[in-house]
C-alpha cells in the first residue's frame, strides 16, 4: 500500500510549496522508492487552459493532453517521470463531476452536500494514484493558503484521511514563512504560530514544519517552533532562500528532512540517497565557463512564470555547455522596424515564445526577419514557428499581405490556419490540440542531426497548423518542412537551409526538458549561440586591430 504526505501552506502564498514537495520527492526517489506528486487547486476553473498567463502563469502540458498547472513542470524537472491528468485537479473538476452524478442519480435523492459528498470525491482523487499500485509514496500537494475559503474543502479531506487511516500511513509538511524585522533585527515566529493554529482548528495536524527563511534559525529559534507548535524539534526544518532551485533537495538533504519524513511513515531499510547526477549538473550550473545572451521575443515577458519551463529549459541547457545563459526578455509589442537593430544586436541568439492572439505578433515577425537576414541562431515555438513562416511568405516568397487566420480571416494568404476539425469547436477549454504526437524528421536535416533519431514524440498545444496547400511554394523558396506528423502530414518543424542555426517547432519541447535530460533543442541553440558569440567577438576584435594600425 501506498503511503501519503501532504504539502500544505501558511502566512502567505508563493513560498514555493511545489518546490519542496518536488525536493522532497527527489530525496526520497534517491533512495529507491517510487514518488509520485499530485496538485489540488482550490479554484474554479475546471483546469488551467482558459485562464491567462497573467493571472496564472504558464499553463503545462502532459502526455495525454491534461491541461495542468506550471507546478507538474517542477515535479516533472526533478523526478524525471512523466505526470498525467490524474496529478492534476482543481476545484471545478471536483464539482463538475459531483454535479454529474447527481444529475445521473447517483444520489439516490439525498441532498447534495461539500460533506461528504464533495470531501468523498476530493478523497477519491486523492486516493488514486496510489492505489494504482505503482508508487510507495504519493505526495500531495494543496494549493492555496491555509484560512482561505476556497481551500476549506481540500484541508477538510486532508483531516478525514488523517483520522481515517494509520498514522504510519499519512503525513502532513506544513510550509510556511519566518520573516526577518529588519528594525527589531530578529526573525518573528508568530506568523507560524498562528499558521498552525489555524490548521489545527480546522482539524488538521502539521507533522513537519519547513520554515521558510531570508535568514538561519537557530537551535533556540526551532526549539521555540517545536514548542508552540507541537511537534519534535527534529521536525522543524530551516528553508532558507538558495540561489537556484535545483540547490534546495541539498538543502532539504542537510536539514534531513527525508529522513524524518521515513522515521514518521515508518519505511525502514532504505537506501542511502543517490545524487550524483544531480550534484554533477549543479557543479556545471555553478561553474559555466562561457556566457551567452539570449533574446525571449515574447508578449507576456512582466510575468515570468508565463514562461517558466523555457526559462528552466535554458537552465538545463547552459548547465550542459558549461555556459551561462543571460536571458534578455524583449517586449514583441515595441519592436518595429526602426527600432529592431538597437534592441537585438547585442544579443547571441533568438527564441520567440508560444502565446495567442494578435497583439505584439508583427513585432515577433520583425525580430525573426532580423536573425534570418543577420545569420542569428534562431528558434520559435508554437507561435514562434508560424510568425517564421509568415515571415517567409512575406519577405522571400514575396506574399506582402501572408497571415495567419488568427490574426486576419481574409488574409489572401493564409499559410497558417485551423485545422477542419477545429473549426467546428464552439467551446474553448480542453479543445485543442494537446498532448503528445509523433513526429517523423526528414533523414539529414538539422532536426534530424538534433535529435540523433528520425521519430519523436512531442507534447503540443494549439489550434492553428502550417496550411499545407502552400508546402511546394515554401519548399521551392528554400524553408524546408523537416519534420511531419506521420499520420496527418501536418507540419511540426521548419527549418532554413544556408543558416547555421533557423528552425521552429509546433510543438512545446520545453515542457520535455529535464535536470537529467535537458532537451536537444535547447542543447544545440546554446551551442549555436556560443559559436555567434566568439565569430562577433573575433570580428569586433578585428576591427579594432584595424584601427589600431
Amino acid at each position: 500500500m501506498a503511503k501519503y504526505i501532504f504539502v500544505t501552506g501558511g502566512v502567505t502564498s508563493s513560498l514555493g510549496k511545489g518546490i519542496i514537495a518536488a525536493s522532497l520527492a527527489k530525496l526520497l526517489q534517491s533512495r529507491g522508492l517510487k514518488v509520485t506528486i499530485q496538485k489540488f487547486d482550490p479554484y474554479i476553473n475546471v483546469d488551467p487552459g482558459t485562464l491567462n498567463p497573467y493571472e496564472h502563469g504558464e499553463c503545462y502540458v502532459t502526455d495525454d493532453g491534461a491541461e495542468t498547472d506550471l507546478d507538474l513542470g517542477h515535479y516533472e524537472r526533478f523526478l524525471n517521470i512523466p505526470t498525467s491528468q490524474a496529478n492534476n485537479v482543481t476545484t471545478g473538476r471536483i464539482y463538475q463531476t459531483v454535479i454529474n452524478k447527481e444529475r445521473e442519480g447517483e444520489y439516490l435523492g439525498k441532498t447534495v452536500q461539500v460533506i461528504p459528498h464533495i470531501t468523498d470525491e476530493i478523497k477519491r482523487r486523492m486516493m488514486l494514484l496510489g492505489e494504482s499500485g505503482e508508487y510507495d509514496i504519493v505526495i500531495t500537494e494543496l494549493g492555496g493558503t491555509v484560512g482561505d475559503i476556497e481551500s476549506l474543502p481540500f484541508v477538510e479531506a486532508v483531516r478525514q484521511l488523517q483520522w481515517e487511516m494509520p498514522e504510519e500511513d499519512c503525513l502532513v509538511v506544513h510550509l510556511t514563512l519566518i520573516p526577518y524585522l529588519k528594525a527589531a533585527k530578529e526573525l518573528k515566529t508568530k506568523p507560524t504560530q498562528h499558521s498552525v493554529r489555524m490548521l489545527s482548528q480546522e482539524g488538521v495536524r502539521p507533522d513537519i514544519i519547513v520554515c521558510r527563511t531570508e535568514h538561519p534559525l537557530t537551535a533556540e529559534l526551532k526549539r521555540k517552533i517545536a514548542l508552540f507548535c507541537n511537534v519534535k524539534q527534529n521536525a522543524v526544518i530551516e528553508a532558507m532562500d538558495a540561489s537556484t532551485i535545483y540547490e534546495v533537495p541539498l538543502k532539504m538533504l542537510q536539514e534531513g528532512l527525508d529522513v524524518t519524513v521515513l522515521k514518521k511513515l515508518q519505511i525502514n531499510g532504505y537506501a542511502a540517497p543517490d545524487l550524483a547526477r544531480w550534484r554533477e549538473f549543479l557543479d556545471k550550473l555553478n561553474a559555466p565557463k562561457s556566457r551567452v545572451t539570449i533574446g525571449l521575443i515574447g508578449k507576456y515577458i512582466e510575468l515570468q512564470d508565463a514562461y517558466k519551463s523555457i526559462l528552466e529549459a535554458f537552465v538545463h541547457a547552459g548547465a550542459v555547455n558549461q555556459c551561462k545563459v543571460q536571458i534578455v526578455n524583449v517586449h514583441s509589442e515595441f519592436i518595429n522596424n526602426e527600432n529592431v537593430s538597437e534592441k537585438l544586436k547585442d544579443l547571441d541568439a533568438l527564441l520567440v515564445a508560444p502565446g495567442f492572439g494578435s497583439r505584439g505578433v508583427e513585432g515577433k515577425i520583425t525580430a525573426v526577419k532580423y536573425a534570418r537576414e543577420n545569420q542569428m541562431p534562431f528558434f520559435g515555438i508554437c507561435l514562434g514557428m508560424q510568425m517564421a513562416v509568415i515571415e517567409y511568405a512575406r519577405n522571400v516568397i514575396g506574399w506582402k499581405d501572408a497571415n495567419s487566420t488568427e490574426m486576419d480571416t481574409k488574409t489572401p494568404y493564409p499559410v497558417i490556419a485551423l485545422m477542419e476539425e477545429q473549426k467546428k469547436i464552439k467551446k474553448k477549454g480542453g479543445t485543442m490540440r494537446l498532448g503528445a504526437y509523433p513526429c517523423q524528421l526528414a533523414e539529414g536535416s538539422l532536426a534530424n542531426k538534433i535529435y540523433g533519431k528520425t521519430m519523436i514524440s512531442e507534447r503540443h498545444r494549439h489550434r492553428w497548423e502550417f496550411n499545407n496547400n502552400y508546402l511546394n511554394d515554401f519548399i521551392n523558396a528554400g524553408l524546408i518542412p523537416s519534420g511531419k506528423n506521420p499520420e496527418t502530414g501536418l507540419v511540426e518543424i521548419v527549418e532554413l537551409k544556408n543558416h547555421p542555426f533557423f528552425i521552429g517547432v509546433q510543438y512545446h519541447p520545453e515542457l520535455k526538458s529535464t535536470v537529467e535530460n535537458p532537451h536537444p533543442l535547447f542543447v544545440n541553440l546554446v551551442q549555436a549561440a556560443k559559436y555567434y558569440a566568439e565569430v562577433k567577438a573575433s570580428a569586433k576584435a578585428g576591427r579594432m586591430e584595424k584601427e589600431t594600425a
